[in-house]
């Protein structure tokens, strides 16, 4: 019992800071974007907003962060992204996915191999460790498709396997442990 209280406790408290996290982020980026670099600049603050300001652009007054936010990542792309995107157009989109798909393999056999060489791991462990990895340099590598869709596909399913994992040998442990207590009832019943 004192258990199950300790863990709504701590759920209860990642709740709380994930709401408070959200919260203290949506008033930033609703507060005025220039008079809050102003103030950053008057206090000499080593962190300031200038990096988020898109060149050749004017902002007034009355701009938010977020508005800022939102023209920088809307911004015109450069002629290399242009043409690597009118190219990569041209390829169909079984063929992007494929070479993706073995991208995502080149980084995983990467991976395994150096979990399976330079550590102690099991096969087991090192392939899911492998293909999360090989996931998560997926996603911060140049890929052939642009979007998100295939990045999600290549970190969510090993975010999914190990979860899966997790979850079977948490329940054969349950098991384990219902089938060893079931067996000393019958032996002093």
């Amino acid at each position: 019992m004192q258990r199950k209280i300790l863990q709504i406790i701590i759920l209860l408290l990642v709740a709380s800071v994930c709401l408070s996290g959200f919260l203290i982020a949506r008033h930033i980026l609703h507060l005025p974007f220039r008079p809050t670099n102003d103030a950053l600049h008057k206090k000499n603050s080593a962190f300031t907003l200038d990096f988020l300001i898109p060149s050749g652009t004017y902002i007034d007054e009355t701009v938010t962060i977020g508005e800022v936010i939102k023209i920088r990542f809307t911004k015109e792309k450069s002629p290399y992204e242009k043409v690597l995107r009118a190219i990569f157009d041209l390829i169909p989109h079984r063929y992007r996915f494929l070479a993706n798909l073995f991208l995502f393999l080149f980084w995983f056999l990467c991976f395994m191999t150096f979990f399976r060489v330079f550590t102690f791991m099991g096969y087991g462990r090192s392939l899911r460790g492998s293909l999360l990895f090989g996931g998560i340099t997926y996603y911060f590598m140049p890929d052939f498709s642009p979007g998100k869709g295939d990045d999600i596909l290549f970190i969510g399913l090993p975010l999914l396997i190990i979860l899966l994992h997790a979850y079977i040998h948490r329940e054969k442990e349950r098991r384990k442990v219902r089938g060893i207590n079931h067996s000393r009832a019958i032996k002093t019943g």
